[in-house]
């Protein structure tokens, strides 16, 4: 064998296995792509599986608000309302005259003498009724008129004796049956 030959086998092995470090390395270098295409489709849908359960909690979230929103504007309505009614309610008994409000504050001061066993007594009412409460105070032995008290009407009585004091306003009265009766009177205005 001679050196051209020698040296030609040589040649020919680096060729090939040039060619075959070639060929190795272009399959290995697919593989590496492949497998970084897969690992990158899988992060894209771990991402889009994130972003869209973040969306979603983010609805929920915002939708949840909304309805929370809406139900505290639906019960101050409801308060609004309710405390309208009051109001005009309250109007109503205030204005009670004539007749009808002789005998109301007459059965409030006649419940109210009842828890009295000595006197003397005195009553206070509003400041508009001072001549009608002057005039029923006179019926009772030991009760008197002395003075004005902030309510809608009715009395109020107190004897130092017993020390008792008994709250007989209308506005005592309107408050048990308000209470009582709101929720009748909510169910009748909200009706759903």
């Amino acid at each position: 064998m001679s050196l051209d030959t020698v040296a030609e086998d040589i040649k020919d092995d680096a060729r090939e296995r040039a060619e075959r470090i070639e060929r190795e390395t272009d399959e290995r270098v697919d593989e590496i792509l492949a497998d970084a295409e897969s690992d990158a489709d899988d992060i894209i849908a771990e991402r889009e599986d994130d972003l869209d359960s973040r969306i979603e909690q983010e609805r929920e979230q915002k939708l949840s608000s909304a309805k929370l929103e809406a139900k505290q504007k639906r019960l101050e309505a409801r308060r609004d309302s309710l405390a309208d009614v009051r109001d005009r309610a309250e109007a109503a008994v205030a204005d009670i005259s004539g007749d009808r409000r002789e005998e109301l504050t007459r059965e409030l001061l006649d419940d109210a003498a009842g828890e009295f066993d000595d006197g003397p007594v005195t009553v206070y009412g509003r400041d508009d009724d001072a001549a009608l409460i002057e005039s029923i105070v006179a019926d009772y032995d030991g009760f008197e008129h002395a003075g004005s008290v902030d309510c809608l009407g009715g009395i109020v009585a107190e004897s130092d004796a017993s020390r008792l004091r008994v709250n007989n306003t209308f506005d005592s009265v309107f408050d048990a049956v308000w209470d009582e009766e709101l929720k009748a009177v909510s169910e009748r205005l909200f009706q759903q």
